[in-house]
């Protein structure tokens, strides 16, 4: 009996502690799910923090383009406005092409001797491909002689390119595919460490978006052109939505080439626009995947891409004009002949603004940025239809054209359905995203191309008897992404592309089955250092940081939606009210109750927020400008970018210097732009507080920098270089509380 109450005894026991051991289990389980959910939800709203910034600047761009290009149609050609702008709407100016290269010959730059780079002879070799990729290694720059050398060497070979590749695959042979590079020179190096730089074993496909962004745009162009000059049929381009001169003036490499070629930057960079327009539209392997930059739409046609002239479309954002004929075969853009205007005076009359009726949701989408305009219409319709009658019976008097030629043209502002189709069709497949639900919208996200759902994708590929779409143009967080029924691949290349281990980067090996073989990576080593906290902890912090800037840059919206909620003007707000306020006006679908503690430190006893403090915390940096209206400020910095891409245009000589003048005609035409008074009291003051030396002119780099938000109490508007730190910095960095 003894020995039965014992084993008893030690029965009940073992039980207590397996169930004090399931009950730890449990917790312990239940605080890892809810540590993976909350790391999780931290991911999902970095990510769509950065997304939602990121698209909102390309609709921007947009926009912008469009006003601009409307003010060219509608502004009388003597009119200073349109002079500011007129010289970005030329890319169609049309001569031959053996007089473009008079323009752009390199044999009068001489190589000084102390130039240590690499140098170039024509036709390119294996050897010099492999040393031109070792000196960007290495931070060495190509000469300006070379560059221009082998960027004609490369339109040379462009221009007997079709509008589509083929591209074949046999036993012994992969086609490996990368994704969008955006000037990180780092990725690129790495896909050729780990996959081997291109030969005729080896063949490559790069689907766009080549420069921007990133610090080493050039330096990627002239690796892949000149890898393709040696193997052009093994080194395959397509373009991007990037590879756009009006595209590369917001973001980054118009600049980037003016830096480092000061001289010769300006011939240099027309050069690629020429390039740019006559890169190929998409690819097709084995005759069943089709490669493209973007995406289709519900009409997209590949016989029609085929057929269209795409060095046309030096800008995907505007269809090209239509062009008069003289008969020495040398065109002549409508929008220059400025003498015969001037000439008129029928048509001396002032600088207003006629907008036609929308069409639809569809045809007029990509210009409808012109509607945001419409209180500012002047004139209707009859008057706009007779100016447009005139300018043509002027120009057929001044050209000899007979009345049927005339009739049988567009006007300037119009092309003929057949271009519009192109025009369209080009820019689906540079500008559109993937959706989950079926059907084919505009993309309003983005402010170009559309969005199109897995129905669309199954008729495309039965119509054309193919069974994958690969396309770039969308940063994934794992480098890429199957939709669509794993029937559309999404490619990103460009890893740490928000921030250091923000993404990985992928490409895909492509072998004679058809199956998609993905390879990811990170070429950041810093991101080896870091432990998975550290990583979406670096990650969220950047992000926040650029919310802040945000929700600063809209601060007379939100005090008035605050003050909706704050009847009484006491300055506090509910924290709920505080949610929905700041969701009002930001639209961003972000968990803001949860970010309140990462934006809010202004939290008062009984739990409401002081959102009078709150924006107190933020400021601009930069000289005394208590003198400076504050709305044009907050309208500064509101539209940084815009304001900085007019500057870049308006800067025709690309010095990086405005006169006054321009400058207050530049704050003119984005007071036109935003539908805002802005007046010359306010600019001068403006321009004054900037020209610290009295020289009378604007540097515009100075200019952009002397207005940067910073966070007085927060140590993380410090910038990108207080990350710049070891894995053990940042360690001490999650200690600190204040942080």
């Amino acid at each position: 009996m003894g020995c039965g109450v014992s084993k008893s005894n030690q029965f009940h026991k073992h039980s207590r502690k397996a169930v004090t051991t399931i009950r730890a289990a449990v917790l312990i389980q239940r605080w890892y799910r809810q540590y993976v959910a909350r790391t999780e939800m931290r991911r999902r709203y970095t990510w769509h923090i950065f997304q939602s910034i990121e698209y909102s600047g390309e609709q921007a761009q947009i926009k912008l383009y469009n006003f601009l290009g409307y003010l060219m149609d509608n502004f009388t050609p003597s009119s200073t406005e349109r002079n500011l702008i007129s010289h970005i709407f030329r890319e169609n100016d049309v001569c031959w092409d053996t007089e473009w290269e008079r323009y752009f010959c390199y044999k009068n730059i001489e190589v000084p001797e102390v130039y240590s780079g690499p140098h170039l002879t024509f036709p390119l070799t294996v050897e010099q491909a492999v040393g031109l990729l070792e000196a960007f290694r290495n931070k060495k720059q190509l000469h300006s002689r070379y560059v221009l050398e082998l960027l004609l060497e490369t339109w040379k070979l462009l221009r007997l390119l079709p509008n589509i590749n083929r591209i074949s695959t046999c036993q012994s042979k992969e086609v490996t595919i990368c994704g969008d590079l955006h000037g990180q020179l780092e990725d690129l190096l790495l896909i050729f460490y780990k996959n081997g730089t291109p030969s005729l074993e080896k063949p490559y496909l790069f689907n766009g978006d080549f420069v921007d962004r990133g610090k080493d745009s050039i330096e990627i162009l002239l690796i892949l052109f000149s890898f393709m000059l040696v193997y052009p049929c093994d080194v395959y381009l397509n373009r991007g939505n990037h590879e756009d001169h009006i595209i590369n003036l917001r973001y980054g490499f118009t600049k980037e080439v003016l830096t480092k070629y000061k001289i010769h930057g300006k011939r240099i960079l027309k050069l690629l626009q020429k390039i740019f327009s006559w890169l190929p539209l998409a690819s097709v392997i084995d005759q069943k995947v089709l490669v493209l930059h973007g995406g289709i739409s519900d009409s997209t046609d590949l016989g029609v891409l085929a057929k269209a002239n795409r060095h046309n479309y030096v800008s995907a954002l505007r269809p090209p004009k239509r062009r008069n004929h003289s008969p020495a075969a040398m065109s002549i853009d409508i929008d220059m002949d400025n003498e015969l205007w001037s000439a008129s005076k029928i048509l001396q009359r002032r600088a207003s603004f006629t907008y036609p009726e929308p069409l639809g949701p569809r045809d007029c989408f990509h210009n409808r940025s012109l509607q945001d305009f419409s209180t500012r219409i002047k004139a209707n319709m009859e008057n706009e239809l007779d100016s447009s009658k005139k300018k043509e019976n002027i120009l057929a008097a001044a050209l000899n054209r007979s009345q049927h030629e005339i009739l049988s043209k567009s006007t300037d502002s119009v092309s003929s359905d057949t271009t519009k189709d192109e025009w369209r069709q080009i820019l689906d497949v540079l500008w559109s995203d993937p959706m989950n639900q079926d059907g084919c919208t505009p993309n309003e996200v983005r402010g170009g191309g559309c969005y199109w759902g897995p129905d669309i994708t199954e008729d495309f590929l039965n119509r054309n008897n193919m069974q994958l779409i690969i396309r770039s143009h969308e940063c994934k967080q794992e480098g890429y992404e199957f939709c669509h029924n794993r029937k559309v691949l999404t490619l990103f290349s460009a890893s740490n592309y928000y921030d250091v281990g923000s993404n990985r980067g992928a490409y895909v090996k492509l072998g004679p089955d058809l199956v998609p073989y993905v390879i990811q990576y990170q070429a950041s080593s810093m991101t080896r250092e870091l432990t998975a906290r550290q990583s979406v902890g670096r990650t969220e912090r950047s992000a926040l940081k650029v919310l802040r800037e945000q929700l600063f840059a809209h601060k007379s919206d939100l005090l008035c939606a605050f003050k909706k909620f704050d009847s009484k003007n006491t300055g506090l707000v509910s924290l709920n009210d505080w949610a929905s306020a700041v969701e009002s006006v930001m639209h961003l679908n972000l968990p803001w109750r949860t970010l309140r503690c990462q934006l809010v430190a202004c939290k008062t006893a009984d739990g409401t927020i002081d959102y009078c403090d709150w924006f107190n915390e933020l400021a601009i940096k930069g000289p005394n400008t208590d003198h400076i209206d504050q709305s044009l400020l907050e309208t500064l910095y509101r539209h940084r970018s815009t304001l900085e891409t007019i500057f870049r245009i308006v800067d025709t000589d690309n010095s990086g210097f405005i006169s006054m003048e321009d400058f207050r005609q530049t704050w003119k035409l984005l007071s036109v732009y935003l539908k805002m008074e802005i007046t010359d009291e306010d600019i001068c003051n403006l321009a004054v507080t900037i020209d610290s030396n009295q020289d009378g002119s604007i540097d515009i780099d100075e200019f952009m920098e002397a207005f940067r938000l910073t966070d007085k109490k927060s140590r993380l508007e410090r910038g990108r270089s207080m990350f710049m730190g070891t894995a053990s910095d940042l360690t001490k960095l999650e200690d600190d509380p204040s942080v």
